[in-house]
């Protein structure tokens, strides 16, 4: 049995969690290092713009070195993670329960996170990074897949995803096909399932991420036609920006990062949340179960639920806090108007990243491994 075919059992993450405790009972001095994978935009040293900066103090305060090594897609978080040295990782909800399955990370003590109490609510006991009472992470980001978008090309924003789904004749005259993106990545599906949910009702899909045969076949049926409009799948986030400027790509699903990045630039961008709804990610600091440097990691941990760092993070990568006064403190450079752009009253609007499992609430569903050959065949036209 494989590794994500063991991920898909419930009891399983019921057994490890039983039998996981919390390594680190007590934080020491720091090792000196600290290695994380994160995503791109994440971790901030102030190299791309200087005022954005929340690691420079750390590592002054601390003495642990602050190495990041970035990742573009969850399956890419969770490989290197499987190959080691690293302590940290920024993992979204497709891929936080894999690692736990996969005793890839420990079990945290939040006791030893005195922040652990400024916590949105919301996310302290999230299932995708929580099992049986036991936290296998600290809470660092959330937000929506927005639908990214030309404004030259679209005078009003896009009301339907199907402006990247279906072949049609956009506002500018001109075909949909070979200007749209779409995301490179297994977790796609639920986009599709979701775009489904809505025009297709009678297929009886009520999870994105549960998704029984039926239902998983019509999902991976609207992808393949989505094929034939697709002029990249896109993983990098600085390739799809250039795209955006040079390429003439005028539609894709993205994040609030390329958004803020290209509007900095001045380029005619937008982005929307459609009235299909959103998926989205809910991101947790993770540490690897045989982490190098535990010290600096709880160090980091506490560090990224300082309220200065949450308010700037949040402005940087158009994202939301998980630490609720980081959008009104003025510790940082973002206010409860910037909050409520970014969608923080919208949580229960958005559909979170999830490992999909064989069996969920509808029964018997298709599990993740199933969700990995099958894109790749999508992607490469089968």
């Amino acid at each position: 049995m494989t590794l994500t075919r063991l991920a898909g059992t419930t009891a399983l993450l019921s057994l490890l969690a039983q039998a996981g405790l919390a390594q680190v009972a007590a934080i020491g001095a720091g090792e000196g290092a600290l290695n994380i994978v994160a995503w791109p935009g994440y971790i901030e040293r102030g190299e791309t713009d200087k005022g954005f900066d929340w690691v420079t103090k750390f590592e002054e305060a601390t003495g642990c070195q602050v190495n990041v090594k970035t990742a573009n897609t969850s399956d890419e978080m969770v490989a290197l993670m499987n190959e080691g040295g690293f302590d940290l990782v920024t993992a979204s909800g497709d891929a936080s329960l894999r690692l736990v399955a996969g005793k890839r990370v420990q079990p945290i003590n939040t006791d030893l996170i005195p922040s652990w109490s400024k916590v949105d609510d919301r996310l302290k006991d999230a299932p995708w990074f929580t099992v049986d009472g036991i936290h296998y992470g600290v809470p660092y980001q959330w937000g929506p897949n927005v639908l990214m978008y030309n404004s030259d090309v679209f005078k009003e924003a896009p009301k339907s995803w199907s402006v990247v789904f279906e072949e049609q004749t956009l506002p500018d005259g001109k075909s949909n096909k070979g200007r749209v993106q779409a995301y490179d990545g297994p977790i796609h599906i639920a986009d599709a399932a979701q775009y489904l949910m809505a025009h297709k009702p009678d297929l009886g899909i009520t999870n994105p991420y549960e998704l029984t045969e039926d239902q998983y076949k019509a999902a991976l049926d609207l992808l393949r036609a989505q094929r034939q409009l697709v002029g990249r799948y896109w993983h990098d986030a600085m390739i799809q920006i250039d795209d955006f400027k040079n390429e003439g790509v005028v539609a894709s699903g993205s994040w609030p990062f390329q958004v803020n990045l290209l509007k900095s630039e001045n380029a005619p961008i937008a982005s929307t949340i459609p009235e299909e709804g959103a998926t989205g990610w809910a991101d947790t600091t993770m540490m690897e179960a045989d982490a190098a440097h535990p010290n600096c990691a709880y160090l980091w941990m506490e560090h990224t639920l300082n309220s200065n760092l949450q308010s700037d993070l949040s402005v940087w990568f158009g994202s939301n806090p998980v630490v609720p006064a980081a959008c009104e403190d003025a510790s940082g450079q973002q206010t409860k108007e910037g909050c409520a752009a970014n969608g923080f009253e919208d949580f229960d609007r958005v559909r979170f990243w999830t490992t999909p499992v064989s069996k969920c609430a509808a029964g018997d569903c298709v599990p993740y491994y199933r969700w990995v050959s099958d894109y790749i065949g999508v992607i490469g036209g089968r």
